[in-house]
């Protein structure tokens, strides 16, 4: 098993010294999605929703999340992010949401991606919730990620069923 490092040598959290480590390019890639009801569905992809445009709204909102990850999440660093990037796919009864991260820096850029995901399908939820309030968030997870110490990542596929 790989050693945990945000815990000291007494077992309590600390934050992970990355000031020896070189800087080196890291993207990470992230997804999930949101499922519900068809009227739900038909207003955001038709434009037709009472709060305006969701997905522009969503993927501001994934943005800014990725910009705060470490107000968030205890122990992470605040990163000086190059570039996050959140999309949108309408995919039978929902919407696939990926969000990629990047930088030069010393640690990943992980966090920040899953973040940028989980806030932009919080948001489509809060502007879609009057016409579904039955709205299942899920299968949020780190699809890839590229560069640092310990090298390239994919996801497995997963099994449809």
């Amino acid at each position: 098993m790989a050693e945990l490092t945000h815990l000291d040598a007494d077992g309590h959290a600390r934050m992970v010294d990355v000031g020896g480590k070189g800087e080196t390019r890291r993207t990470a890639r992230a997804g999930g999605r949101i499922t519900m009801n068809a009227a739900a569905l038909h207003a955001i992809r038709s434009g037709d929703m009472p709060k305006g445009d969701v997905l522009a709204a969503a993927r501001i909102a994934g943005i800014m999340a990725a910009k705060r990850t470490a107000d968030l999440i205890p122990l992470c660093h605040p990163l000086a992010l190059d570039s996050v990037a959140v999309n949108f796919a309408f995919a039978g009864d929902g919407i696939d949401v990926t969000a990629e991260a990047s930088l030069s820096g010393r640690t990943g850029v992980e966090m920040e991606a899953m973040t940028a995901v989980s806030v932009a399908l919080l948001t489509i939820y809060d502007m879609a919730k009057a016409l579904d309030k039955a709205m299942v968030i899920g299968d949020v997870r780190l699809l890839e990620k590229r560069g640092g110490k310990s090298g390239d990542w994919v996801a497995p596929l997963r099994d449809p069923a």
